[in-house]
């Protein structure tokens, strides 16, 4: 009954009839801030503020509003009383929330709010949407909290990433005179399968397949061409990181390149990630098709080139070049994928027509995972199919 009546809100029809007292009672008080109706009086996170105090003592009933009002001092408390209430996944939810439902990104501004925030992917979207707007006083400090954001995901994607990649370009080279530890053994049998004998149901193996050696030069090149707009900006994050993390491998040549409905090349910013974020410029419009023209003309080897285009799609450009120029690139050998989006958000909106457009050139779109991108990656380098989630939902 007591979940329930946080739940709830303590309305006089919300039929728990329990009353909260201590911890429970200041955990309501920075839920009815958020969501309850407290009509704005700025009250949250004081202490003393009665909010939905007991089950028939709550505000009338009427449209949800919050009620953390306008005055800053207000608002870094109630942002110190939900670290002290809720789980950091709880008080991300809730900063998100706060920030949509009452109009705070203007508080973001400031660099007393920004150090009070938890951060993580959706403030630091948030953070690049405002940065043209945003006053030198806090630039430093939106840095740092980016910069936080960005070395957390470094740790827990780029290790993984260079092991899944390296292991890939190792397995993508093969050589017909093998050392006995390099031999592929599951190509080679089934490259030798009709020499099978029955009796001594054994295979000859007549030739050898084996992984080549890792090369000191670049073995493949790899065009990251990520959307801009403002729906993107989780994956324009992560496919920073992700830029990266790629470039810092010897054997791959990446370029990074952002759009709207003009292209901008960060490629020279790729060592330090933080600057490629704060490089690029969220919102406007989208033309695919100017992008994936700037990528042909970066293209020198096709049969070892894998243009990844993370977008929703939602095409300002021209539909039928664009479509044009992806099959011209497949044709010549470029391995094309095109993620919708690039993060944990789950299932993104996108172009349901240019979606299906692509996968009948045999592109398929689809969205995909931060921890699962390692994988694509791979399967991309290794020409085999790739690990498209849901594949009936977004083709």
């Amino acid at each position: 009954m007591r979940r329930w009546r946080l739940v709830l809100g303590g309305q006089g029809a919300d039929g728990t009839g329990c009353s909260l007292s201590g911890t429970d009672a200041a955990m309501d008080r920075t839920l009815e801030a958020l969501y309850g109706s407290g009509g704005g009086d700025g009250s949250a996170g004081s202490g003393t503020a009665t909010g939905r105090t007991g089950g028939s003592q709550g505000a009338a009933s009427g449209p949800r509003s919050g009620g953390l009002g306008g005055s800053a001092p207000q608002v870094a408390r109630w942002l110190g009383d939900i670290r002290t209430y809720f789980p950091t996944s709880v008080v991300q939810v809730m900063q998100r929330d706060a920030i949509d439902r009452l109009g705070l990104s203007a508080l973001l501004l400031e660099p007393e709010m920004l150090a009070a925030v938890e951060a993580d992917v959706h403030l630091v979207g948030t953070l690049l949407s405002l940065n043209k707007a945003m006053p030198e006083t806090t630039k430093n400090t939106a840095r740092a909290v980016v910069r936080k954001v960005v070395e957390d995901l470094e740790k827990r994607l780029a290790t993984r990433t260079r092991a899944t990649l390296t292991g890939a370009l190792d397995r993508s080279a093969r050589i017909g005179r093998p050392r006995h530890r390099d031999i592929d053994w599951d190509r080679t049998i089934r490259a030798n399968l009709k020499n099978y004998l029955p009796d001594h149901r054994t295979v000859v193996p007549e030739r050898l397949i084996g992984y080549g050696r890792a090369a000191r030069g670049v073995r493949k090149d790899v065009l990251l061409c990520v959307d801009q707009s403002g729906s993107m900006a989780a994956s324009v994050v992560y496919a920073s990181v992700f830029g990266a993390v790629l470039a810092s491998m010897r054997s791959l040549a990446t370029r990074l390149i952002v759009f709207d409905t003009s292209v901008v090349d960060l490629t020279e910013e790729l060592d330090d990630p933080v600057d490629v974020l704060f490089g690029t410029q969220l919102g406007g419009g989208t033309d695919i098709n100017r992008v994936l023209a700037y990528c042909q003309s970066r293209i020198t080897r096709p049969a070892d080139t894998v243009v990844v285009l993370i977008s929703d799609l939602y095409e300002g450009g021209i539909r039928e070049e664009m479509l044009g120029r992806v099959a011209a690139m497949k044709a010549s050998g470029v391995q094309f994928v095109t993620l919708l989006a690039l993060s944990d958000e789950g299932a993104p909106s996108y172009d349901r027509e240019h979606a299906a457009a692509l996968a009948a050139l045999g592109a398929p779109a689809f969205a995909c995972t931060p921890d699962l991108f390692p994988e694509v990656m791979a399967a991309a380098i290794e020409r085999r199919q790739l690990p498209i989630p849901d594949m009936a939902m977004h083709q």
